[in-house]
């Protein structure tokens, strides 16, 4: 059996984080690390307390009833972003996040990629594109990225030898023997 290295341990445990959103859209999770250790995690929901989109049916979407178009798209959706909640997580128990760095199911948007830059976090790993439909906002971010004072800005994705490990490993009994007992 190969372990997974750090970069897909910590974007494997986002993606289960995002198994918590609240948003039928485009579900997300993110994962603060420092020494290799977790911090805090987040994933894209309301305000704690407040109902999900998801508590409404799979295909329930507030913004889009209410017939709000994409450009205004972050003024009017019920949920904050995964890496805006997982920041939010650290400092509510104060918790530092100076020089750590954060995996994210989706490259930030800008405006988590200044929340990220402003709570001090120098490393940042995606595993999807954000993949917008707006060239002026796409080129503008690029730029953004550079001025944030990151040292890592990249994508990692998980392998298919690691998610089929994680296949076989989930329906398991917790901690159940690989290895017959010895005398």
């Amino acid at each position: 059996m190969k372990r997974p290295d750090w970069h897909e341990y910590f974007m494997l445990l986002a993606k289960i984080v995002a198994l918590r959103s609240g948003c039928n859209s485009r579900p997300t999770g993110a994962v603060i690390v420092k020494d290799k250790r977790i911090l805090a995690t987040g994933y894209n929901g309301p305000m704690p307390g407040a109902w999900h989109c998801t508590d409404k049916g799979p295909g329930y979407c507030f913004r889009r009833e209410k017939g709000i178009p994409d450009i205004d798209k972050y003024n009017y959706c019920r949920a904050s972003h995964a890496e805006a909640n997982a920041i939010a997580q650290a400092a509510k128990f104060g918790i530092s996040v100076e020089g750590a760095s954060i995996y994210c199911t989706l490259a930030p948007c800008y405006v988590c990629l200044k929340l990220i830059a402003s709570a001090g976090i120098k490393e940042v790993y995606y595993e999807y594109d954000y993949e917008s439909r707006d060239f002026e906002r796409d080129t503008f971010w690029k730029e953004a990225i550079k001025e944030a004072g990151l040292r890592v800005f990249k994508q990692v994705k998980v392998s298919e030898e690691t998610l089929k490990l994680l296949e076989e490993i989930l329906p398991y009994p917790t901690s159940k023997r690989r290895l017959a007992p010895t005398d």
